[in-house]
């Protein structure tokens, strides 16, 4: 059963049991619990995958130009491009923060961290945490965005990139929405595990974890540098056959996803005691609280696990990171760096 525990910030929600990576890249594998996990209600491709899909395929019918316009470089389908994705942003991600902090409309009801985001902080651009967070979501993280998704649809309608005909290869455009999470997923865990390495932790990755009490603006509040970097898991476009709607999805995922993994909240309360889920987003929550471990996207490819990096939201997975860092500091034979780590974990 889920329950509520005290810690520094006062009473903090945790799920109910550890976490545990799904059942794909297990031996012997789990046919039954594979398909519960990939089609079942809450799962894999519902209700979020499936809801980022229907997004995606709006978003191409309706508010992108069609690919014989974007044959030539001009202004307008850029600028159209640019506005989507600004205007998604506003209105998901503001729309995540107005109902979670500004309407407070459940509370502190499932809340991970009882702290909210800092609303006077001289650490933050405008000494003010979500000001701060909206400036680089908005200026940096939706701008170069938008310029990757502007230069591979490019690509894609000049023949540059290859395109996926889905009349010709429909399982093959079935499966791709199955398969670009997992990859995204290794991509994220392999920038960010770079972007733990000190100089561009206090370079560039500083940015992000200013946010210990982190809000869905949070998300992609990151360095230009960062961006580019987060960002790069595009280019799997540019060498393996996508749709446009394959490409805008991927898109928004990024742009959009990282809101929900940086909310704070375990779940969505309903009005009448109903419940609505929002994944595993408690393992991402950790590395924000503890740093050193769950560098990896929602799991779905358990690298952590396999490395020995991953943290379940456990005592006893608290007291093995914690060994392993303090080991980790040592060997680095760094008595500032012993004592950061002793500090944050």
């Amino acid at each position: 059963m889920a329950e509520t525990i005290t810690d520094e910030h006062g009473d903090s929600w945790v799920p109910e049991g550890p976490i545990t990576p799904p059942p794909i890249f297990v031996w012997p594998p789990q046919p039954v619990a594979l398909a519960k996990f990939l089609f079942g209600y809450p799962g894999f491709l519902f209700p979020w995958n499936a809801m980022y899909i229907a997004l995606a395929v709006f978003s191409w019918y309706v508010l992108t130009p069609s690919l014989a316009a974007m044959e030539t470089l001009e202004a307008w389908w850029i600028a159209a491009i640019f506005a989507r994705n600004y205007g998604l942003l506003l209105i998901v991600t503001g729309g995540y923060h107005l109902r979670f902090y500004i309407l407070g409309a459940q509370g502190k009801k499932y809340m991970f961290n009882r702290a909210t985001p800092q609303a006077e902080n001289r650490r933050f651009l405008f000494g003010r945490q979500v000001w701060d967070n909206m400036f680089w979501s908005v200026a940096s993280g939706c701008t170069l965005l938008a310029i990757y998704e502007c230069a591979t649809l490019w690509a894609l309608a000049n023949g540059v990139i290859p395109y996926l005909d889905p009349q010709i290869y429909p399982v093959l455009f079935v499966l791709w929405f199955f398969l670009l999470p997992l990859f995204r997923d290794v991509h994220f865990y392999a920038i960010h595990r770079l972007l733990h390495i000190p100089y561009l932790y206090r370079k560039v990755h500083y940015l992000h974890h200013k946010n210990v009490d982190i809000g869905p603006w949070t998300g992609i509040s990151m360095h230009p540098v960062e961006h580019a970097i987060f960002f790069s898991t595009m280019i799997i476009h540019w060498t393996l056959a996508s749709h446009p709607i394959h490409i805008i999805w991927h898109a928004q995922n990024l742009i959009l996803g990282p809101a929900l993994g940086h909310l704070g909240y375990g779940k969505m309360a309903l009005k009448g005691g109903g419940e609505f889920p929002l994944g595993q987003r408690y393992f991402h929550y950790l590395h924000h609280k503890h740093f050193e471990c769950n560098y990896g996207g929602d799991s779905s490819v358990p690298i952590d696990k396999w490395v020995g990096s991953f943290h379940d939201g456990t005592a006893e997975s608290q007291a093995r990171i914690r060994e392993r860092i303090i080991r980790m500091r040592r060997k680095q034979n760094s008595p500032k760096q012993n004592d950061t780590a002793e500090s944050t974990i």
